[in-house]
């Protein structure tokens, strides 16, 4: 499929926003990362950076919408709609985080019950957007377990290395900053996003999906005596593209996909582990690492979307998918 800038960035801008708002409550509250690790500037500032994410990620989406006059319809359809889900629980997010900040500076107990609301609330937001493309049946490639895993991970990933930066930066103590517990975790995240990335490039490497006789109701093979041939598009029925070859027929170069894939996982394991693993935790490195993260992301969503192969291209002389 072609790829769409604005809902990349989308993805990502929003996903490391949401991801750094989920850790920054997990501090807050106390799970598992000690409190006492906390710094007061981290949960201010770190509020504010992702607010911004999350808001510029939404703003960015609506960019992709022929008619942005129609954005009230995403959400009409909340209990059959990935989209209108997300929707609703984007725009419930934000009264939500502010009555959270409110009760928190008044000190109120009620703030621990909604910081634990807004957190299932960010997680669900997560969860919403990747299953946007994981419910497609006609995206055999997105249609599989790896895509949420994947966008949770990426997103716990990000957010986190964005708090651990965070900390580092506000800390008088740099060893104190970033906590053990977390750097071990993260560690162990990265490596985990890495596999499932892997298991995605693995499992559809070389596997048919779907194919032209499928398409159309033909089987694949035949009774014992009888020829089966394979179908064929003869005519394609236009001599110029139209909306569904330029949405949906977009092709990606062998070579260009693999510089792309290996760029895609130095960026987005091999550099954030090792910063994060040799580099210590000083907040010019976790920086470093958070950016190189952010950009392997983007590589990966980029090749998501161009990479993905719709049924409709088995209609345009395409034979398999």
């Amino acid at each position: 499929m072609k790829p769409a800038l604005s809902v990349i960035f989308f993805t990502v801008s929003s996903g490391a926003g949401l991801g750094l708002a989920i850790w920054l409550l997990l501090a807050q509250l106390g799970l598992p990362l000690g409190g006492d690790l906390v710094q007061p500037e981290t949960l201010r500032w770190g509020a504010v950076l992702a607010l911004l994410a999350v808001t510029a990620g939404l703003l960015s989406s609506t960019q992709h919408l022929a008619n942005p006059r129609n954005a009230w319809r995403a959400f009409a359809r909340f209990r059959s709609s990935w989209l209108s889900r997300e929707a609703v629980l984007a725009v419930a997010w934000y009264p939500l985080a502010a009555l959270h900040a409110w009760l928190s500076a008044q000190g109120a107990w009620s703030a621990h019950l909604s910081g634990i609301v807004l957190l299932a609330l960010s997680l669900a937001i997560v969860l919403c957007t990747a299953m946007i493309y994981a419910s497609l049946k006609t995206v055999p490639r997105w249609r599989t377990w790896h895509t949420p895993v994947a966008y949770l991970l990426h997103a716990l990933t990000s957010g986190g290395l964005i708090y651990l930066a965070l900390q580092a930066w506000h800390a008088q103590s740099p060893s104190v900053s970033a906590g053990a517990r977390v750097s071990v975790l993260l560690l162990c995240l990265l490596v985990l996003a890495a596999l499932v990335k892997l298991a995605w490039y693995a499992k559809f490497s070389a596997r048919v999906t779907a194919t032209l006789n499928q398409a159309i109701g033909v089987p694949e093979s035949a009774p014992r005596g009888v020829v089966q041939g394979r179908v064929r598009l003869l005519d394609a029925g236009h001599t110029h593209g139209t909306f569904l070859t330029h949405e949906f027929g977009f092709q990606l170069a062998r070579e260009q996909a693999h510089r792309l894939r290996a760029l895609m996982f130095v960026l987005m394991a091999v550099v954030p582990f090792l910063l994060l693993w040799l580099g210590g935790a000083g907040a010019p490195v976790l920086c470093l690492a958070a950016l190189s993260l952010l950009a392997g992301i983007f590589i990966e969503r980029w090749l998501f979307f161009a990479q993905a192969e719709h049924v409709v291209r088995l209609y345009h002389g395409q034979q398999q998918v």
